[in-house]
């Protein structure tokens, strides 16, 4: 098939069937050094699926959002169908895409596709066919394979697929058919590569952080006492599209009163009351790369003196567990330093009582610290990668984006708590860069100094 006329038709046409600007190169180069991996195991065929426009109800699809992996590959952002890259032990490679095929009809309803041919000449597959074909040409492509990396268990219509190309090639082997010897799971081909951020990546997440910064800095504003929590959430959500992002890369938490005790709470209908701290936990994404903040702020304007309190002993542990961020430490000793100060500081403000070691010892620190302090960022707001490596916790390198997010949380029946303090949650939290020599705090605009805070929240 050509691909010159269409490319340049499209280019001349201002085609865009993406959300966001195609990088053509940087996909090429992720798939190159896919290849490089599969091929140094002795070759075989990678599959992702692409994700499915899903119904919200009747006739009305939800927001589609594609699938990581298949995104981070392909760069392609339609529904349906798959990316394969065919890698013999020998020889050249294939990239294919199966893909929706042009239909004028539907488009008129649902937008423009790329079709076969964008396939080709726009996204760089060698070979591109509709998705009625998937299994006959699926089928084409394994056969033969030593090996085939696919996820089981992430989709069951996808499992029970493979399955059929697995059994359909067994039963055809005295005909030369040749099943794959294995099945490997592909997330130590690209989830390892997804870990460590390239420039372009990590360009994306400030991109996130700056937008997010705002949406925080509209929600410290806008949460007066009588506002509604969904009313704050609309300011956050209109700031991260207003600049032009994708929308929230997770669902938003505004969480005023003891709601922020519950760890995922989304915005609700309840009223900001005057006295009363608000938790926001809200990530703007930004051509699929979302951040990742909470900030916690007074509804009336100003901390109460027992409320400062615990937010220092939240921000003193969380910027000490910043600093602590550097190539070659772990994340597993960057939570046991916020286990030990905020222990410290529980101890110190009456919650628990005799020595930091006793206290985490018996794990009576969980009663108000129950999470962990880190997690993986990019694509995804809970991002891939090994946690640990070599049966133990991974060390940090350049490239890397992780979460800080100490809270301290007082359930609403704690009797036993410090007098203005039951049912208040407080969590903070930054996208750190791993650096060569440290570390970059990615969200480091959205204020989170109680003296900060308290001017944003001015009334």
């Amino acid at each position: 098939m050509s691909r010159r006329p269409f490319a340049a038709e499209a280019t001349a046409r201002g085609y865009r069937f993406a959300r966001m600007a195609y990088d053509s190169a940087l996909h090429a180069r992720r798939r190159a050094a896919i290849i490089e991996q599969m091929r140094s195991q002795g070759g075989g065929v990678l599959l992702l699926p692409q994700a499915e426009e899903k119904l919200r109800n009747n006739d009305a699809e939800y927001v589609f959002r594609p699938d990581s992996d298949h995104l981070y590959v392909s760069g392609f952002e339609e529904p349906s169908g798959a990316a394969v890259l065919v890698v013999p032990p020998q020889g050249p490679t294939r990239f294919v895409l199966f893909v929706r095929p042009k239909d004028p009809e539907k488009e008129i309803w649902t937008g423009r596709r790329a079709g076969v041919e964008g396939a080709c000449a726009v996204y760089g597959a060698d070979d591109a066919f509709p998705v009625g074909e998937l299994d006959a040409r699926l089928t084409e492509l394994v056969d033969g394979a030593p090996r085939l990396w696919f996820r089981i268990g992430s989709d069951a219509a996808w499992d029970a697929r493979v399955s059929r190309i697995l059994v359909d090639l067994r039963q055809r082997s005295r005909a030369g058919a040749a099943a794959p010897a294995e099945v490997v799971d592909p997330a130590r081909l690209v989830h390892e590569l997804r870990l460590v951020k390239s420039p372009e990546e990590i360009a994306r997440l400030k991109r996130a952080a700056e937008i997010t910064a705002e949406a925080h800095m509209a929600a410290m504003r806008d949460g007066e006492p009588g506002r509604r929590e969904y009313q704050v959430q609309a300011e956050i959500e209109y700031a991260f599209r207003r600049r032009g992002g994708n929308g929230p890369g997770y669902g938003t938490i505004v969480a005023t009163g003891e709601n922020a005790c519950v760890l995922h709470y989304r915005a609700g209908d309840s009223q900001l009351k005057d006295g009363e701290l608000c938790l926001v936990d809200a990530g703007g994404e930004y051509d699929w790369y979302t951040a990742d903040v909470t900030r916690t702020f007074p509804v009336s304007g100003d901390f109460t003196k027992p409320q400062r309190a615990l937010y220092e002993a939240v921000l003193a542990a969380q910027e000490e567990a910043i600093h602590a961020v550097r190539p070659g430490t772990t994340i597993d000793a960057i939570h046991e330093l916020t286990v030990r100060r905020l222990t410290e500081s529980l101890i110190r403000l009456g919650f628990l009582h005799g020595s930091a070691e006793e206290r985490i010892a018996d794990r009576s620190f969980r009663k108000y610290y129950m999470h962990r302090t880190s997690h993986w960022l990019g694509l995804d707001v809970h991002d891939v990668g090994a946690y640990t490596l070599n049966g133990g916790a991974r060390p940090l390198a350049p490239g890397m984006v992780i979460t800080v997010e100490p809270g301290l949380y007082v359930p609403p029946n704690d009797t036993s708590a410090p007098d203005g303090l039951r049912g208040v949650g407080i969590r903070i939290e930054d996208d750190v860069l791993v650096t060569e020599n440290g570390f970059e705090v990615l969200t480091a605009a959205a204020p989170k100094d109680p003296r900060e805070v308290e001017a944003v929240c001015v009334r």
